[in-house]
């Protein structure tokens, strides 16, 4: 059913789904709940980073951290988005065929690398390397030996760290610090005229290299994986594209016409998100659906089974994109719009980098659809492996090539 209780590694964990589930979890962050996360999650994130941080703390490191995806900033990210992603078809054509999901981690390492700390094909770097194997413990069994998962993601974090506080450093013995990410939180400052810590902007930056890499990378080998088996929705996405077919460079004004492309990416995340559900812990004993959940408790929200859920989508395992045409989102409740559809989470702690996520996701989706076709090869296994986050389990194998003019 909706709810039922359970055991996570030794603790009473409550399942629940729906939108009010959602809306009274989500939306209660702070009096009855408080944000949750595994052991290994807490250890490699780091005490002094955004996801770990509550209360007060958390909103005022909110508020700094925006600065870096208010609309005037992300305008300026859409032409290096769009140099990367042609940087990397130009490679994959040469190709011809290859398995796209470590090729897509790479693609989106070096977009997070440039726009957040400015650093040129991240991937390639040995930065860029200790990122892979930090990444592959977040949600490990927390045994600190040398040769466990999580004991080489801890050493991974402490590299990554000197690695990031060289680079900080650097920065800011410069009479100018940039724009980009790290340059905008080396001059941030809140309400009582602080700036951030060097040690917490390392723990802040290595959080936002997480986010714009991970979950990202998810959503956009979906959508590669989902319009591949639908030829007739990626014919009506390359035909809304050909308003744009000969224009080299897109702008935020081209992206936000592309409304069935939107369509498309939302439906994407619906069918597969790229997090599957968040955890809270109970502060003080409530009642959800009719049952008394004590305090100290835990309680999973599930996002994969909320976007399933037959009484607020029809057909829900279908992949249709028209289910958020207009029409039908005028149908809506817009409570059923906003906890109904999460997959970015909500409330309080909904994802900072949301808009970003969505603008690297539609400029990389265009630039295929306006030059480049894909296709499946046979014989592969394309079932999900979901834990950190979704992707086939023989890592998508494609022809990729050009389309003819």
């Amino acid at each position: 059913g909706a709810i039922f209780k359970t055991h996570i590694l030794g603790r009473p964990t409550v399942m629940i789904y729906g939108a009010e589930a959602n809306q009274t979890i989500l939306g209660n962050e702070s009096k009855n709940f408080e944000n949750s996360w595994p052991a290994s999650t807490k250890a490699l994130l780091g005490p002094l980073s955004l996801a770990l941080q509550t209360g007060e703390l958390h909103r005022n490191r909110r508020k700094l951290l925006a600065q870096a995806f208010k609309p005037r900033t992300l305008a300026t990210y859409v032409a290096t988005m769009g140099n990367i992603a042609q940087q990397y078809t130009q490679k994959w054509q040469q190709a011809e065929t290859l398995t796209w999901y470590p090729e897509l981690r790479s693609f989106t390492l070096d977009v997070a690398c440039k726009l957040f700390i400015g650093q040129d094909n991240g991937c390639q770097t040995p930065l860029g390397q200790y990122f892979e194997t930090w990444c592959a413990g977040l949600f490990s069994l927390p045994i600190s030996l040398p040769w466990t998962r999580f004991g080489k993601a801890k050493r991974c974090r402490d590299l990554l760290l000197q690695e990031l506080g060289q680079t900080i450093q650097a920065r800011q013995s410069m009479a100018n610090p940039g724009n980009d990410t790290l340059g905008l939180l080396l001059q941030a400052r809140d309400e009582q005229g602080q700036g951030l810590s060097q040690e917490e902007l390392k723990d802040q930056i290595l959080l936002m290299l997480f986010a714009g890499h991970e979950t990202l990378t998810s959503a956009i080998t979906s959508f590669c994986l989902l319009t591949a088996q639908y030829p007739e929705i990626t014919a009506h996405l390359r035909q809304e594209q050909q308003q744009w077919k000969s224009k080299e460079a897109l702008t935020l004004e081209d992206l936000k016409q592309m409304t069935y492309l939107e369509q498309v990416l939302t439906e994407v995340m619906r069918l597969i998100p790229p997090v599957g559900g968040v955890f809270r812990t109970v502060l003080q004993s409530c009642e959800m659906g009719g049952y008394q959940i004590p305090q100290g408790w835990s309680v999973q929200c599930s996002i994969k089974s909320t976007h399933e859920d037959q009484t607020l989508y029809s057909n829900p395992k279908q992949f249709d994109p028209e289910r958020f045409s207009p029409e039908r989102l005028a149908q809506q409740s817009t409570e059923q719009q906003k906890y109904g559809y999460v997959p970015f989470g909500g409330g309080i702690r909904e994802c900072l980098g949301k808009e970003f996520a969505r603008l690297e996701m539609k400029i990389f989706a265009a630039h295929l659809l306006r030059h480049y076709d894909w296709q499946l090869l046979p014989d592969q296994d394309l079932d999900l492996i979901i834990v950190p986050s979704p992707r086939p389990r023989d890592g998508l194998k494609v022809t990729f090539k050009a389309l003819s003019e």
